[in-house]
């Protein structure tokens, strides 16, 4: 059995490509998952990873997932207005009809002239009834896989992992408060917005001596886009890549120069973790998708994404999971460079 830590990054509707990426893992079972770092779409993916496996083993983690995107896929949009609610399907027929030819949609065009603390406590959170549908007392267990969530504290700007009993309904909406489309999320008098700004995912809570130096990173934030943004959609889309990927960069950059110390013998083995890191991502598709696409989560759109993300994990199985417990396989050179 080959133990492996899961990061996961978020990135709004973009995530049922790592849905796409557990469902394939679940199916090999010489992976054993010791502990997962999630983030925005990542932590929603990571809880219902760990009730699921908790619940009923790997088949009732895929269908746990399989319930939750099924539920995301009949929001529309994470931007959905009150007044628009009762024109969902003549808005997905716009959507859908002018995608080929049209930058932005019509909920695109409405978020940008409001303000989500416009209605107050009129407004509700889409994605409440899909968190509270979580079962809790499994997704907070002490055994199962280790879950940490993170999320940003508005005041301070620092990062908050939230572990064990701390992962509530609110901690997961918390990591996926995107500021522009909720409204903030208080727990224990402080603000919290999307853990994306302070770490997307965090990989420094897998570090702990007790779990495996392996860790699976899921990316769906693209590293380069070779086209320059040119749209006010676009340029805010990719200011949040930037920013969502400086974090984790900077977690890679450390664990590259750790494992060079103790190659070149200027750092004692075993003072430090040298950490295998492995990588699943699709950034060819992610450059395809456009900005808008991370808050339409349309059922064509998961499904294309869930059927991408259990090709990028086969590939990875056939190729990279052979180095678990052994070495890393991912190129963080080529990366970082």
């Amino acid at each position: 059995m080959r133990r492996v830590n899961l990061a996961l990054q978020g990135g709004g509707a973009h995530g049922a490509f790592t849905w796409g990426v557990l469902d394939r893992l679940l199916e090999d079972d010489s992976l054993e998952i010791a502990g997962i770092s999630g983030t925005s779409a990542g932590a929603l993916n990571g809880a219902a990873l760990k009730a699921g496996l908790r619940a009923g083993g790997r088949g009732a983690a895929r269908k746990r997932l399989d319930r939750m995107w099924e539920q995301v896929g009949e929001i529309g949009d994470f931007r959905m207005l009150p007044w628009m609610a009762a024109f969902l399907p003549a808005l997905r027929f716009w959507q859908t009809a002018s995608a080929a030819f049209l930058p932005f949609s019509p909920q695109g065009v409405a978020a940008q002239l409001y303000t989500p603390y416009a209605f107050g406590n009129r407004w509700t959170n889409p994605l409440e009834p899909v968190v509270r549908d979580l079962d809790f007392t499994q997704v907070c267990a002490a055994d199962g896989p280790r879950l940490f969530v993170s999320a940003t504290n508005v005041r301070t700007g620092k990062i908050k992992v939230f572990q064990g009993q701390e992962i509530g309904p609110e901690a997961l909406l918390a990591s996926a408060c995107l500021p522009t489309v909720f409204q903030t999320v208080e727990i224990g008098g402080e603000g919290y917005w999307d853990g994306g700004y302070s770490g997307n995912p965090a990989l420094f809570p897998l570090y702990e001596p007790d779990l495996p130096d392996d860790i699976l990173v899921v990316s769906i934030n693209p590293m380069r886009r070779d086209d320059i943004p040119d749209t006010p959609l676009e340029i805010q889309n990719r200011l949040n890549e930037i920013s969502f990927n400086a974090s984790l960069l900077g977690e890679l950059r450390a664990i590259n120069f750790v494992r060079r110390l103790i190659a070149e013998g200027r750092m004692e083995a075993g003072k430090m973790k040298a950490v295998n890191v492995h990588m699943i991502a699709d950034d060819g598709l992610m450059n395809e998708l456009s900005a808008d696409s991370k808050l339409s989560p349309t059922p064509y759109l998961l499904e294309r994404l869930k059927a991408a993300g259990r090709a990028a994990a086969e590939r990875f199985l056939g190729n990279g999971s052979s180095k678990i417990g052994q070495e890393p396989s991912a190129d963080l050179e080529g990366l970082l460079g």
